[in-house]
């Protein structure tokens, strides 16, 4: 019986599962989303939400400008603590600003709850049940390759140039911004 057990093993060990763990988490601050087995979503739900936790105990950089002395040495400090307990699961600097920047900001009135785990059929081959694991809000990966292309246009472009050239990068950037894992 596994009562008072949680989690799941997913038949791996302790160290090879926590390390697929940290791989996913940080695949998933990088993409926003990322498509793996429900039962692995299921489970990086539980770890996610906890990075995202973290990141939002870190005072934004804002917050620190307006403080001196010791509370700006105890705000700093909290700081830095806060990105040291989520750089144990985030591997990647950019996955890492992210979490402590943008998620924890966008976040920050939310309690919980900030993943979404989508059914996606079946895989192909073993038939496994299949997932996307995607954080919610108003998150969309191609937005951010659309929005560095429209930064990078010419002043001297008409609006209609920039659209088209904004449509043209998006379906180059590919039919899919799901990330397997």
């Amino acid at each position: 019986m596994r009562h008072r057990k949680s989690g799941r093993k997913l038949n791996m060990d302790n160290s090879h599962r926590k390390a697929m763990f940290r791989n996913m988490v940080t695949s998933l601050m990088l993409h926003g989303q990322i498509r793996t087995t429900e039962a692995r979503a299921k489970e990086l739900r539980r770890f996610a939400d906890r990075v995202i936790t973290m990141g939002k105990k870190a005072p934004s950089r804002a917050s620190l400008d307006g403080l001196t002395g010791d509370d700006l040495k105890t705000a700093k400090a909290a700081r830095v603590a806060a990105i040291r307990r989520v750089r144990l699961w985030v591997n990647n600097d950019d996955a890492l600003q992210s979490v402590v920047g943008d998620y924890a900001d966008r976040f920050r009135a939310r309690s919980g709850g900030y993943t979404r785990v989508i059914k996606a059929g079946r895989r192909p081959g073993d038939n496994a049940p299949m997932a996307i694991i995607q954080l919610v809000g108003d998150f969309d990966p191609d937005a951010k390759a659309v929005s560095a292309v429209e930064a990078d246009v010419p002043a001297d472009m008409d609006d209609e140039a920039t659209v088209v050239m904004a449509d043209v990068t998006a379906s180059d950037a590919g039919e899919s911004s799901v990330v397997e894992e």
